[in-house]
């Protein structure tokens, strides 16, 4: 079920600073954002995200306290009932008010969230490929959303 640790996430204070910092060591800049920034640890399979800001000094950080594990897109499909199965509730992620799995387009994965007893965010995370054309969509999907979103784009190619 778990293939691996898909990201970890660190405190900067600078993420110009820090962005070169990683650069140098290799690391390729996949994503950058107002004050995230996400290199690739190997491309397409892992990645480390920098959260620049003063929160880094406060005893919660998303960067302190959260990990994700990689799985696969189906397992994905039914990690509520997985979860649910072992008395873990999920957790909506953000501002999102709903537990379900959801797709972030334009990153190209599918999440849902949970807590360990101490409260640290937990993740199962999962790539999702996504077409060329679906790309630019920045607003998170749900699973259900997603599936029915590709289900006209796949017919097109039979």
């Amino acid at each position: 079920m778990i293939k691996g640790l898909y990201e970890a996430h660190l405190p900067v204070r600078s993420l110009d600073r820090s962005i070169r910092f990683y650069e140098s060591l290799g690391l390729k800049l996949y994503k950058r954002y107002e004050n995230t920034a996400f290199f690739w640890i190997v491309e397409e399979q892992s990645w480390l995200g920098l959260w620049e800001g003063e929160e880094y000094k406060t005893p919660y950080h998303p960067s302190l306290r959260h990990i994700a594990f990689q799985v696969d897109i189906k397992f994905l499909h039914t990690s509520i009932k997985w979860l649910k199965d072992r008395n873990i509730a999920p957790v909506p992620f953000g501002n999102r008010t709903t537990t379900e799995p959801f797709v972030r387009p334009n990153q190209g994965n599918a999440s849902v969230y949970f807590q360990d007893p101490d409260d640290n965010s937990i993740e199962f995370i999962s790539f999702v490929k996504v077409p060329d054309e679906l790309k630019h969509i920045t607003e998170k999907l749900s699973l259900e959303e997603w599936d029915q979103l590709l289900h006209p784009l796949s017919q097109k190619e039979e």
